[in-house]
């Protein structure tokens, strides 16, 4: 379809760097897209700004000051092997950056927590924080860390209340993916930047946040095209209202697989705001400690050697077939090896093995039952139930399908107050 009313001039500037400039020249009066049945689709305003620019330059000029910028510090030592020709042990500072934002009025800054972990995951040994429109550095101590979530909760000493502006709270639930968002943060330590796109998608599982052995948690997470490079980390995900509907956590980016530097490729991903939001109260209570993920208190049942000689927690489907149909197993799920008196699966009457049989490569406790899917989804590991207990609370009640002596079963387990301790 042809457009109407639309005047392009292409222009090409040379930057003196072998860079060109693209400019878009448009008349100031109205610019129109032919859409479906050619209806007029964007409205310029005065000085020629679109209903979207308008919208961004509200929610950047009303929310950005509720942008934090968090800088770290960490003693390290280093591992140099010629040390003893220099007198020990050498130590240094290494610095980090990240964002933030305001959740409430009592000055509480979200972020996230291999912000404010430093390079080690130790913790940073000092953590500050600077406001927009104040050039105050000010200290800053942890409230609480939830690293299964990558979320951490911190507070600035000495903030004036004039400037803790807290940012609204949306709902993750109802995202769709087209929906714009604006991602606000300190890329590369460029503080108090700005970057729009869309939601790419609402439903893309990842690994998130930190556990035991370092590893990620399998997450949904909010795919999204704005900009976000190293620095975004910890800064809010907002949508067209200026509604956090995220907190920037992850890019995906090839420089770093080139053995290079990390930065945007268009594909970055941001925890979901109700993961936060069911946080927030225990963040708060835990008085500069941990939160940790809720628990069903069950062990794994088939265990898999490493080369590094550990014993990891597998699913059924690392087995051969030949292996299952003998052991007479499903093709897939989790087998439990072990049931925690006092912990929601006992209370429910899960059971774990009793008869440990060693084989190449591995470990495996027969006899307990087999957890298929959790709320209807498809399990084959710990990290599968894990993800669907991370952003639950307590009270709550998941259904877990067993196998049980080869029948099939289901089985509601309720989240109580020992799940979460």
């Amino acid at each position: 379809m042809k457009s109407k009313g639309i005047a392009v001039l292409l222009v090409l500037v040379g930057l003196g760097l072998g860079a060109t400039l693209l400019r878009d020249q448009v008349p100031p009066s109205s610019a129109t897209v032919a859409g479906p049945g050619g209806e007029q689709l964007l409205k310029s305003g005065a000085g020629g700004t679109l209903e979207n620019e308008r919208n961004t330059m509200r929610i950047v000029e009303q929310y950005e000051p509720g942008l934090v910028y968090i800088s770290t510090e960490q003693q390290v030592t280093t591992q140099d092997p010629f040390a003893w020709m220099n007198g020990g042990p050498q130590t240094q500072v290494q610095r980090g950056v990240g964002s933030g934002f305001f959740v409430n009025a009592a000055g509480d800054i979200l972020t996230n927590f291999h912000v404010v972990a430093g390079e080690t995951g130790a913790g940073a040994s000092k953590i500050s924080v600077r406001v927009m429109g104040s050039a105050r550095t000010l200290p800053a101590r942890i409230i609480g860390v939830a690293p299964q979530y990558d979320l951490a909760l911190i507070r600035a000493a000495g903030m004036e209340k004039k400037y803790v502006k807290p940012l609204p709270l949306g709902n993750s639930d109802t995202l769709k993916a087209g929906q714009k968002t604006i991602a606000m943060g300190a890329p590369f330590g460029l503080d108090f930047s700005v970057s729009e796109g869309i939601v790419s998608s609402v439903s893309r599982q990842i690994p998130i946040g930190f556990g035991s052995g370092g590893e990620g948690i399998s997450q949904k997470a909010i795919q999204t095209d704005a900009a976000i490079n190293p620095g975004n980390s910890g800064g809010p995900l907002l949508d067209s209202g200026g509604n956090v509907i995220g907190i920037n956590t992850q890019i995906i980016s090839p420089g770093v697989q080139a053995g290079g530097v990390g930065q945007s490729a268009g594909v970055s991903f941001a925890i979901p705001v109700n993961v936060a939001k069911n946080l927030l109260p225990r963040l708060q209570k835990a008085t500069g400690g941990m939160v940790l993920a809720p628990r069903l208190g069950i062990a794994a049942g088939l265990l898999a050697a490493t080369q590094q000689g550990n014993a990891v927690p597998v699913g059924l489907s690392a087995l051969t077939p030949e292996a299952r149909r003998a052991w007479n197993l499903p093709d897939a799920g989790l087998l439990v090896g072990g049931v925690s008196a006092g912990l929601p699966a006992a209370r429910s009457g899960l059971r774990g093995g009793q008869q440990v049989q060693q084989f190449r490569g591995g470990q495996i406790t027969l006899g307990g039952d087999v957890i298929t899917a959790v709320n209807g989804r498809p399990v084959d590991g710990l990290e599968d139930i894990q993800a669907v207990l991370i952003d639950r609370a307590v009270g709550d009640t998941v259904t877990l399908r067993l196998v049980r002596a080869g029948q099939a079963r289901d089985v509601k387990v309720r989240l109580d107050e020992s799940a979460f301790r």
